[in-house]
This record gives structure tokens, C-alpha cells and sequence, in this order.
């Protein structure tokens, strides 16, 4: 009875497993995932969690294998063995897959900072409670264009982001694009994305601001650079009739 209890058990808890993985898998997509990336920069990272993953995971199969099998063998190891084991185990191997990380992390530093490509195009970020104005700036640093939770970038082309914060810190992040960089008051950080896919982007605050924090999101559009441009002629054009500079 006990055994039949346990294997309706087993077979219960495999089946909500089984229902539960889709779900799981669904949330690695979606304009807003990490995992889906869009820009070299989100590819690097991207590259970067998934050589993490793989190297985790045969750990832990290793891990639990030795485990089971120290569990179902009696112990015929001698000292000294054992203390081989422990020195491999411990020592060796976390150095090992530490310093493949770091050189790996290091060659990819340039995609994600985006340092080896020139920016032709610069875009002011201000984070605010409890939103986001874009101010897309010229040449002569003169601003061409502005808009209010809308990034508009060009396809294909490097933008670099000058992001400030007008009160408390904010964190300025669009995943599928790269990583996150803090919007502090008083002071400018400097971030360069590139979007080489079109379709569903989305940017988020990613440090608690306040009590809409959650509505802090915005939208990011990527046109092609053509209609980028035609995107500017247009909306300067608006703030030319607002009076604004």
C-alpha cells in the first residue's frame, strides 16, 4: 500500500512538472527577455548566461552522479584518495571554469560596451517619476527631436545613451538591447546600444523608485534608418511649434 501510495505520488509530482516546463520555457521570450536578444550587445550577454547554464548544469549532473553513487557504494576510498578527490573537486576545477569565465567575459567586453563602434547617433535619457523623456540631440549637441516613453532608434546603428535622472536613481534597461546602467541625479552615464532586429522592444526601470515604480516602462520602436530620419524631420517639426528649442 505504502509503495502504491509513493509511485501515485512520483507520478503526480512529474505530470504537474511536465504542465509547468511550457510555462517556465514561455517566459524565456517576449519584448522584454534577456534571453531573446536583439543587439550585439544582448547577444554577448546572452552568450556569456548560456555557456553559464551549460557549465552549471554539468556540475550538478556530476555532482548528483557522484552523490548517488556514494550513496549506493560503501566507502573503499583511502585517505590519500579522497583527499585527491577533494583537492580536484574543490580547488582545480572552480579555478579552472573562473578563469574560463573571465577570459571569456573579457573578449566579449567591447560587444557589450559597445567601446569598439562609433555612435552616430546620441539620445538624452532623463528618468523621472514616473517616467522616461528621450531628447534625440544633434551634431552641436542641439536637441532634434524628444519624446516621452517612446525610444525611437535606427536599425542596425550604433546609439549612444546619456542618461541622467531628474530626482531620485533610477536604472535605465532594455534587455533584449543589453545590459542596465543607474540614471543618478547630478551626474551623467554614459551606455551604447544597438538594435539590429525590429519588432516588440521593451525598456523598464530596473531600481525600485518609488510607489509606481511597476508603471515605469517604455517602449522602444526601431524603424530603418530612412524613416528614422523622417521620424526626426517630423518631430522637430512639432517641437518647433511648441516653442521649445
Amino acid at each position: 500500500m505504502e509503495e502504491r501510495l509513493i509511485g501515485a505520488m512520483d507520478r503526480r509530482c512529474w505530470r504537474t512538472a511536465a504542465l509547468a516546463m511550457p510555462c517556465l520555457l514561455a517566459g524565456c521570450a517576449g519584448p522584454q527577455s534577456a534571453l531573446d536578444p536583439a543587439g550585439p550587445s544582448a547577444s554577448a550577454i546572452a552568450g556569456i548566461w548560456w555557456a553559464m547554464f551549460w557549465g552549471a548544469l554539468v556540475v550538478w549532473v556530476l555532482v548528483t552522479v557522484l552523490l548517488l553513487l556514494g550513496l549506493r557504494r560503501r566507502r573503499n576510498l583511502s585517505e590519500a584518495g579522497g583527499r585527491r578527490m577533494i583537492v580536484a573537486g574543490g580547488l582545480v576545477l572552480p579555478t579552472v571554469v573562473l578563469l574560463a569565465l573571465l577570459v571569456h567575459g573579457t573578449l566579449a567586453s567591447d560587444r557589450v560596451t559597445g567601446r569598439s563602434v562609433d555612435a552616430r547617433h546620441v539620445v538624452a535619457v532623463t528618468g523621472r517619476q514616473w517616467h522616461w523623456d528621450f531628447v534625440h540631440l544633434g551634431d552641436d549637441g542641439q536637441p532634434l527631436a524628444a519624446s516621452t516613453d517612446l525610444l525611437v532608434m535606427p536599425l542596425g546603428r550604433m546609439v549612444e545613451f546619456r542618461i541622467q535622472s531628474a530626482d531620485v536613481i533610477h536604472s535605465f534597461w532594455i534587455p533584449r538591447l543589453g545590459g542596465k546602467i543607474d540614471a543618478i541625479p547630478g551626474r551623467t552615464n554614459v551606455l551604447r546600444l544597438q538594435a539590429d532586429q525590429a519588432g516588440p522592444i521593451r525598456g523598464q526601470c530596473a531600481e525600485f523608485c518609488g510607489l509606481e515604480h511597476a508603471f515605469m516602462g517604455f517602449e522602444v520602436q526601431v524603424l530603418a534608418p530612412a524613416e528614422y530620419e523622417a521620424w526626426l524631420r517630423d518631430n522637430a517639426v512639432a517641437l518647433a511649434g511648441e516653442g521649445r528649442p
